[in-house]
């Protein structure tokens, strides 16, 4: 079976499943990404990867909410255009996994008819009652509301692109409208709990040369980018409290300087530097250790050291590291928000505070600090949670060979 993995930015989502489906016999696996987005380091072994042009721009005047629509179709455009000399020397999968979010799916169920096409849905924005218009810090307008309404003609589009789709939690199958549910099952991409486990030996060195280990005081935050979506700004709120009242604590935040989601800042600076020069004055900086993005083994090692780890998020798309964080044993202190609440069960296998309120962040993650041992239940309760149901090799693999037709 020949099975083609179409995203931007290869293998992305797709790592555990195109790595595993590529050691199981039967299967020719191929990737296929923006030659702009994709990165040496994250490429897979063994795995072949078809690398298109970025898709260049339109030159036409456009209104300024159409041109997301636009970009994504010049991109699906793009993706067909390249694999068609690939197409003439044979290449016919018989399943395509895409994430269509960019437009990368648009045209392949078209320009390979006998592909069953199967799409990750990750969002569909709503104008009220999802992140929109959540934080009173960045209200929105009626001119962000119409934004949305077009940018979702993006994946009402990518949904009638593709055969079949799933979607990583079940809060996020649900924003999609009601009609194209059916079409949508609940796979998470999974989590490799043999790498992400507890390690009561670990240790790290931080790149400022800070050596932390398991058993420490540590204190532990991490996002892609240091954002308002991922509640970088709460989380720095909270701090000035959270180290008065524990004077041998260690905080590590990682996360780089762009922005993911959401709007850039006004002022010139990133929002790391923003927030941390709202509280800097509050804290004992030598204590306080922004470590940019790391390299994944050294991710790792931040989690298995860490004796609370702080996640937050608008109501948005899950992020893996809070799952990576319970699988690694961490007591997870996260943001009473969906799909948080889907996955932590407050006192069960984790707590929970308002996302909004940084006094009650500092108040559970000092008395979290001050007694390790009073949450070891809850902290092995995580990893099993994450065993359970996010595991990739006993969930997600029979998920994905299900949506191939193989089981």
């Amino acid at each position: 079976m020949e099975i083609l993995f179409v995203h931007p930015n290869f293998p992305g989502q797709f790592r555990h499943i195109a790595t595993a489906l590529s050691q199981m016999p039967g299967y020719r696996v191929i990737g296929v990404g923006d030659q702009s987005w994709m990165k040496e380091e994250n490429r897979l072994p063994d795995i072949p990867v078809i690398a298109y042009p970025p898709p260049g721009d339109s030159g036409l005047v456009l209104h300024a909410h159409a041109r997301g629509f636009d970009a994504a179709v010049r991109r699906g455009h793009q993706v067909v255009s390249t694999l068609a000399a690939y197409k003439q020397q044979g290449l016919e999968p018989d399943v395509i996994f895409v994430h269509p979010g960019w437009g990368d799916g648009y045209y392949l169920r078209d320009f390979f008819p006998g592909a069953k096409v199967v799409g990750l849905f990750e969002y569909y924005y709503h104008p009220r009652g999802a992140d929109v218009g959540f934080d009173p810090e960045f209200p929105s307008s009626f001119d962000d509301i119409f934004r949305l309404r077009t940018t979702n003609a993006t994946q009402l589009l990518a949904l009638d692109s593709c055969d079949h789709g799933f979607c990583p939690t079940n809060w996020q199958r649900n924003l999609f409208p009601e009609v194209w549910r059916p079409r949508l099952s609940l796979l998470h991409d999974g989590v490799d709990t043999n790498v992400v486990a507890p390690d009561p030996s670990a240790q790290v060195t931080l790149p400022d040369g800070t050596q932390l280990r398991a058993g420490d005081e540590v204190l532990t935050f991490v996002s892609r980018n240091l954002e308002p979506y991922r509640g970088y700004h709460i989380f720095m709120r909270a701090l000035p409290e959270i180290m008065r009242a524990r004077p041998q604590c260690h905080v590590v935040i990682v996360g780089g300087d762009g922005v993911s989601y959401g709007m850039r800042p006004k002022n010139g600076k990133s929002y790391r530097q923003q927030y941390l020069d709202e509280v800097a004055g509050d804290l004992d900086l030598s204590r306080v250790h922004f470590t940019g993005t790391l390299p994944y083994e050294t991710y790792v090692k931040v989690l298995q050291v860490s004796r609370v780890h702080v996640y937050l998020t608008y109501p948005f798309i899950l992020s893996w590291s809070m799952l990576e964080a319970m699988s690694a044993g961490c007591l997870v202190l996260g943001s009473a928000t969906p799909p948080v609440e889907e996955v932590i069960r407050h006192g069960e296998n984790g707590l929970l505070f308002p996302f909004l309120q940084p006094a009650r962040l500092a108040e559970s993650a000092i008395e979290a600090l001050a007694q390790p041992a009073v949450f070891e239940k809850l902290r092995a309760e995580a990893r099993q949670t994450v065993l359970d149901a996010y595991d990739f090799d006993r969930v997600s693999l029979p998920g994905y060979l299900r949506l191939l037709g193989t089981q």
